[in-house]
Formats: structure tokens, sequence, C-alpha cells
């Protein structure tokens, strides 16, 4: 995401994936409270198209972002699956503007071939109850 590569970035999920980032606590009910995103496969393609048709007045220009990824956890799963825990750091820069965006993301991957393919991701903002500038990109 990084190099704005969206075609390989969503190359990498199941069709059946779950992304996910709660807003004001970690653990709340998507289905009964608001989430900063909560979209299946078909909303990671939505926005995907979005970001790629420049149409996105909020990605123009696009924002310049690089992460830390650090402390990762791995923990086996059942048939195959793992399950990944780690911290992040992503500095974001546009307009002359820098946010930066820490947290704990926990990916569920799903054995895919001689690979892995996203089925879930759930990221846990530090800030996640606070105003977030311009959150258009993904995470």
């Amino acid at each position: 995401m990084d190099e704005h590569q969206y075609d390989a970035w969503l190359a990498l999920w199941t069709d059946d994936a779950l992304y996910w980032v709660p807003s004001n606590r970690d653990d709340i009910d998507p289905l009964r409270e608001m989430s900063l995103i909560y979209v299946d496969r078909q909303g990671l393609e939505e926005r995907i198209i979005m970001l790629k048709s420049g149409d996105q007045w909020s990605q123009e220009p696009k924002s310049r972002m690089r992460r830390i990824v650090s402390n990762v956890e791995f923990e086996a799963g059942e048939n195959g699956e793992v399950t990944v825990y780690s911290n992040f750091d992503l500095t974001e820069f546009r307009r002359g503007r820098q946010e930066i965006y820490a947290g704990r993301a926990i990916h569920k991957l799903r054995p895919a071939g001689d690979s892995f393919k996203i089925a879930y991701k759930k990221v846990l903002l530090v800030r996640n109850d606070d105003y977030l500038h311009n959150l258009t990109f993904l995470l």
C-alpha cells in the first residue's frame, strides 16, 4: 500500500475477506456500533476502484506513506491457518500535513497453494477515539 500497488495488495486477500478498523474501543460489536472501516472483499474492491480512479479528491495528490512493523507474533490455528499479531507506525504525508498512525494489527492468514492469503485484518489504532484527519487510504 505504501507504493500504491493496489491490485497487488488486493490479490493478497481471500474472496471472503473482512477488513476492520474499530472506533472508540478495540472490542466493539461492529454490527451494533460504528467502526472507522468494516468492509468485506467487495468493499475492499470498491475502495481500490476509487483510489485508482483519480476521482477521490481526498487522495489527490496521493498520500506519501511509510510504515514500520515490529513485534511480530505468530499463532498456529486449525486447518493450517495462522494468526499474526504485529505493532506498526504508519507515517502519512499529504499537502504539507504529516500524520502518524500507530497501532496493532491482527491478520488471519489462510493457506492458498504454497503461500497464504489474508482472510481477516483488524487494525487497532491507538487513536481510534480521536479525530482522524483523512483516513481515505487503507491502513
